[in-house]
């Protein structure tokens, strides 16, 4: 099943609204307005999203990817999870030479991207100040995942983008009830633990600060993709 962004209904058109009209945090909501009122020459005069960001995908996924949060003149400016900027870029590619996505291609909300067996979500909402939530802001955040988890009922993988999305992950699978290892197991790329029924696949964050320096390479990319794709059943 493939879905563009916004079509979803019911329970996850709900959360949508909620995520979309969030003030919990009064430094991430004026950090994000921010942003949009003083943007770089490239997207001067474009309209930015400036609230929070849902997930987007297909609701029937097994295979949910977590990043950190909204980049500031990414998926802050687009509304879309990873759309408009380099790490987007990445993913997306990424996504779609494991069969998860129709186009390597985000470039904006409505590009005709869409997903499948795949949703794409994040542990805060909001774009934070150097890309750094707090934990307070992280916590405000994590019943959004939380609940997310809860409407995905065909999952069977989680992609972590990074050592934030890792550990954010396991905290949201916490709350949800499962039963998450101890000790916490540690993030690396290619690391993987089960948590109940899931299988919870960490992965380098495809920033610049990364794919630039080589850290992170398409083929190491795809080697987590296609682990999630095998471990979730295939597609």
């Amino acid at each position: 099943m493939e879905l563009d962004q916004g079509t979803e209904t019911g329970p996850q058109a709900k959360l949508r609204e909620e995520i979309s009209a969030c003030r919990r945090c009064t430094r991430l909501v004026a950090w994000r307005e921010a942003a949009a009122a003083d943007p770089p020459k490239r997207f001067r005069g474009q309209t930015y999203w400036a609230r929070g960001v849902p997930g987007f995908g297909d609701p029937a996924a097994r295979v949910l990817v977590v990043g950190l949060a909204p980049a500031a003149h990414g998926a802050n400016r687009t509304g879309r999870m990873f759309t408009g900027d380099r790490s987007g870029d990445w993913l997306y590619a990424a996504m779609h030479r494991a069969g998860l996505a129709n186009q390597p291609l985000s470039v904006e909300r409505d590009d005709g991207l869409s997903l499948r067996d795949a949703w794409v979500s994040a542990v805060v909402r909001c774009a934070p100040p150097d890309n750094k939530p707090l934990p307070v802001e992280r916590d405000a955040c994590l019943s959004y995942l939380t609940r997310e988890l809860e409407l995905l009922g065909e999952l069977r993988v989680i992609v972590a983008l990074g050592a934030f999305a890792w550990d954010g992950a396991l905290r949201a699978l916490a709350l949800r009830g499962m039963t998450t290892p101890r000790p916490k197991p540690r993030f690396g790329h290619g690391a993987e633990v089960r948590v109940d029924d899931l299988t919870l696949i960490g992965s380098y964050h495809p920033s610049q600060q990364n794919t630039f320096t080589g850290r992170l390479t398409e083929e190491m990319l795809d080697e987590v993709f296609g682990r999630a794709v095998t471990v979730g059943g295939g597609l």
